[in-house]
């Protein structure tokens, strides 16, 4: 369970520059309004592993950090921490609205791990800290301001220097609680950094040229002596090509990839929760040879007046899947770790090693099932071919496994096929804008140009770039859910410090197992 919740900013001076700091989240006693409703936190319920690696966000936003823990403290009262604010823009300004009280609240996620109902609340006694923003609001009443400070030196006020771009600093919270150090500290007003947009500093010379006519005007009056049409040109026919100095390349925030693209394959399956240990997993089957399997199951019959008992012994088994791993790492060097001011590269990074891992995935699910299963009657590679073979396998699936065939999946070849399917009269049977009642266009069926899923003849359609190319063997397959499960385990990360080249290696990895549980509950496209 996560949950957030916020506290006012607290500060005082302690001569260090930069620094934002508060209690974050009180102790035993009072209840706060959380993500997850009223909560009330024990005493050193809340602990981080790195505190040095807890960020200092703007209203939660990942894209927008301004600091770093520098310190975090647990007293009686609560839980305090300290954060060094950068020297970004966005830093000066999380200093400033901390300085107007305009967002002075500091507002905590954390992971739960212990918890327990008690008297209209949840009391917390387990939780990791995850971040903390700066925020409007607070929740919790008890963590009000002290003071916003910010000072290179401790000057009283008489002789105190004038600080012309001074930025506020807060320092760590106190060895005691705050009520009892509140009048000790002395409140410092600081003064606010001056940050004007660039196009306010600078000027550049009016010019009469407008247009092409009064540039014309003033070319001729150039090439007669006139001085003032002169530099009037000369400033209308600057360019970047002759100031380079002043045309920088702009990255902009987006990010380009053909890489995301959904696991149709996985989609299309049940699925089931791996268990925590073993490399193998088993899960006990009565499947006949119907289904594909050997199972044998007891039978009923018609038996005459005092005659003997049909007897039949029942075989069951086990169907085992193999526990595999899959992984994929990136190597930063520390110089792009530490110098990069874009946190989209990490954003992005983060995405791209997520699609791998479901990409890498979603193939090997379609490996195991091309491996199992029955193939259909050799059918053409044309609409009326994928019609026969979907009426032929959705009754065959229900007769192997006693379930209904529910999806179809399908490669882009096939997609091509259904999307510019036309019926005699040259009407799409699959896709079309709008059906159309009165002809029954489109009633077998919609699939659209800008999605992947879609209806083939009353089966879900789930289109996956990975399947068999083009409209050939293999390149679809139609199945009930339950014939083919997909056991996965939650994707985790790790890094690892390389100290001989001071590179980190960031990696992504999961575990999962397929068992094909009614192997004649999948029909394979076969074209004749």
């Amino acid at each position: 369970m996560i949950l957030t919740f916020s506290g006012v900013v607290q500060a005082v001076d302690s001569g260090e520059r930069r620094t934002i700091a508060g209690k974050i989240a009180p102790y035993d006693g009072e209840i706060g309004m959380t993500s997850a409703g009223p909560i009330v936190f024990a005493k050193n319920s809340i602990s981080a592993e790195s505190p040095n690696k807890i960020k200092l966000l703007m209203q939660h936003d990942t894209s927008q950090p301004v600091g770093r823990m520098v310190t975090m403290q647990s007293t009686e009262d609560g839980l305090y921490a300290s954060f060094k604010i950068s020297a970004s823009t966005r830093g000066n300004d999380a200093i400033l609205l901390a300085q107007e009280q305009l967002m002075d609240g500091l507002s905590v996620g954390v992971e739960v791990t212990a918890s327990k109902p008690k008297d209209g609340y949840l009391l917390v006694t387990a939780a990791k800290l995850r971040e903390v923003s700066l925020v409007e609001s607070a929740a919790f009443p008890s963590a009000a301001v002290q003071s916003i400070a910010a000072s290179e030196s401790e000057a009283t006020e008489q002789d105190k220097p004038t600080l012309t771009e001074s930025e506020a600093a807060v320092t760590t919270a106190p060895e005691t609680p705050i009520e009892d150090k509140a009048e000790a500290a002395p409140v410092v007003e600081a003064a606010r950094a001056i940050i004007r947009p660039s196009a306010l500093d600078s000027q550049r010379v009016r010019t009469p040229i407008i247009n092409m006519g009064t540039y014309t005007e003033h070319k001729v009056k150039a090439a007669l002596g006139n001085d003032e049409s002169k530099l009037y040109v000369t400033a209308a026919d600057d360019s970047f090509a002759t100031n380079p100095a002043f045309n920088p390349t702009q990255y902009l925030s987006e990010f380009i990839t053909n890489t995301r693209f959904p696991r149709s394959a996985i989609d299309a399956c049940s699925r089931g929760i791996l268990p925590a240990t073993g490399t193998t997993i088993n899960v006990p089957s009565l499947v006949d040879s119907n289904g594909g399997l050997n199972g044998v199951a007891p039978t009923v019959t018609v038996e005459a007046e005092a005659g003997a008992v049909s007897n039949t012994g029942m075989v069951t088994e086990y169907l085992s899947g193999t526990v595999n791993k899959y992984s994929g790492m990136n190597t930063l060097s520390v110089e792009l770790l530490e110098r990069t001011n874009d946190p989209n590269f990490f954003n992005e990074l983060t995405n791209q090693l997520q699609v791998a891992y479901m990409n890498a995935t979603d193939a090997a699910v379609i490996s195991a099932i091309n491996a199992t299963g029955f193939t259909s009657t050799g059918v053409a590679a044309t609409a009326a071919g994928l019609i026969s073979y979907t009426a032929e396998s959705t009754a065959n699936v229900y007769k192997n496994s006693g379930y209904f065939a529910q999806n179809f999946v399908g490669s882009t070849g096939i997609y091509n096929l259904l999307l510019g399917a036309v019926d005699t009269t040259g009407r799409p049977i699959f896709n079309a804008y709008q059906p159309n009642p009165a002809s029954l266009a489109n009633a077998a069926g919609m699939v659209s140009n800008n999605s992947v899923r879609g209806n083939v003849l009353g089966l879900d359609l789930y289109v996956d770039r990975f399947m068999t190319a083009g409209v050939a063997d293999n390149s679809a397959f139609i199945l009930a859910p339950e014939a083919f499960t997909v056991y996965e385990s939650p994707q985790a990360y790790m890094s690892v410090n390389v100290v001989s080249n001071l590179q980190v290696q960031i990696a992504i990895y999961g575990f999962m197992a397929t068992i094909a549980k009614i192997p004649n509950g999948i029909c394979r496209l076969n074209i004749a």
